[in-house]
């Protein structure tokens, strides 16, 4: 492989796997606007994020099947046009009920382009350089929750939150065009697959019943929940309660994100000394500290916008390390059927973070009490899952120390 042919593929995997951080984040800032013309609250806008996080968690369950049984490139296309569709749908969403299922509809079609990039870069790449690609599409990832809700604001503020869907219209377009023209087709179908539900859910079983996934999977879902009810409850905090300004938001927002991405990066170093999971117990009995301080803090009225950042930053940084830890140990057990382990992994932590993301928009209260309780309590349950789950792992088995972070 050439050296332009290598970087072009990072490049159009790179931009297929942002697709859907880059749907989250971007429209973030436009949340007032949005409950304006929709003639609703801020709150209830946040139902629209929480279906986004349903359609990722059923589509990491659908399309792992697909593209073995039909090739990668089919899925894509199909997955591709209904993002393409859905996100047009958006701009001209004229109540709040349609925009939930048109978010949903946005994210089962920008799954399949996480999920194909994924597989390809096990298909086009020797198996020695995986570990380096991932590395590079992971960085991507990390990158766009701290660029997308910046410009989203910049957007929303000139040309209002209908312009955001129009653009994520258009990134799923030259998505599409550039995998139809440069992406090779890298795997052959494979016709005897059985796409049956029965042997399906059999192998999703037999993954759910090994003690260190159940135990590391539930942990690192319930914590990076947290995540979830802050990016849900966000706009209300910045934008309704401490009148940041849309841009401004998007700033507060990248910044936070320094902490999740600048831990994760520090976590790889900390593997050198240390193991995995050492520094989840340890993360995590912070996180519990941060959290309960946290929401005795709200619930007392005693921060301000400055000490909610902290706080937030704080709390996110822990999840760089209890999150790549956390899924590392979860598929540490398989070889076989770690591609199952996989989309279950990602089906749990995303169907739990939409949980999550739905707790806080039930709560009409114009306060970070809603927002901050449920980070405390999947806080606090997973640390509770981790201390009992571990007395039923008879021998653990050990992660590989370069397995990459999931970022949403």
């Amino acid at each position: 492989m050439t050296k332009q042919k290598y970087f072009l593929l990072i490049l159009l995997l790179g931009s297929l796997t942002a697709l859907g951080p880059f749907s989250i984040d971007m429209y973030l800032p436009g949340f007032p606007a949005i409950a304006k013309d929709l003639h609703t609250t801020v709150l209830r806008v946040s139902l629209s994020l929480s279906s986004f996080f349903i359609g990722i968690s059923a589509g990491q369950l659908l399309y792992g099947p697909l593209l073995d049984r039909f090739g990668r490139k089919k899925p894509l296309y199909i997955g591709l046009t209904a993002y393409i569709l859905a996100s047009a749908g958006c701009v001209f969403a004229t109540s709040l009920d349609a925009l939930i299922v048109l978010r949903f509809m946005q994210a089962i079609g920008s799954c399949a382009a996480a999920v194909a990039s994924i597989a390809m870069v096990r298909d086009l790449f020797p198996v020695n350089e995986n570990a380096k690609v991932f590395a590079l599409l992971m960085l991507v990832v990390g990158v766009s929750p701290m660029v997308a809700p910046t410009i989203g604001g910049y957007v929303t503020v000139a040309l209002g939150w209908h312009a955001v869907f129009i653009i994520l219209m258009a990134l799923g377009l030259l998505n599409l065009i550039a995998s139809w023209l440069w992406l090779p087709d890298s795997f052959k179908p494979d016709t005897s697959l059985s796409l049956k539900p029965v042997p399906i859910i059999k192998n999703f079983l037999s993954v759910l019943k090994e003690p260190q996934f159940y135990t590391y999977a539930f942990t690192g879902a319930l914590a990076f929940s947290g995540l979830f009810a802050y990016i849900s409850g966000s706009p209300l905090i910045f934008i309704d309660i401490f009148k940041v300004s849309e841009e401004g938001y998007g700033w507060i927002f990248a910044l936070l994100s320094v902490g999740l991405i600048g831990s994760s990066q520090v976590n790889t170093l900390m593997l050198r000394k240390y193991k995995s999971e050492q520094l989840i117990m340890v993360a995590l009995s912070t996180q519990v500290v941060i959290v309960l301080f946290f929401l005795l803090g709200s619930i007392n009225n005693w921060f301000g916008l400055v000490e909610t950042i902290v706080l937030l930053f704080l709390f996110l940084c822990c999840l760089g390390f209890t999150n790549p830890n956390t899924s590392a140990l979860s598929l540490a057990p398989f070889s076989r059927n770690a591609g199952s382990a996989s989309a279950l992994m990602g089906a749990v932590q995303m169907g739990l973070g939409a949980l999550a993301s739905f707790g806080v928009s039930m709560f009409e209260v114009k306060s970070a009490v809603p927002m901050v309780a449920i980070m405390t309590g999947s806080t606090i349950i997973a640390l509770l899952i981790l201390v009992i789950g571990r007395k039923n792992i008879k021998v653990q088995v050990q992660a590989d120390k370069d397995s990459g972070i999931v970022i949403h």
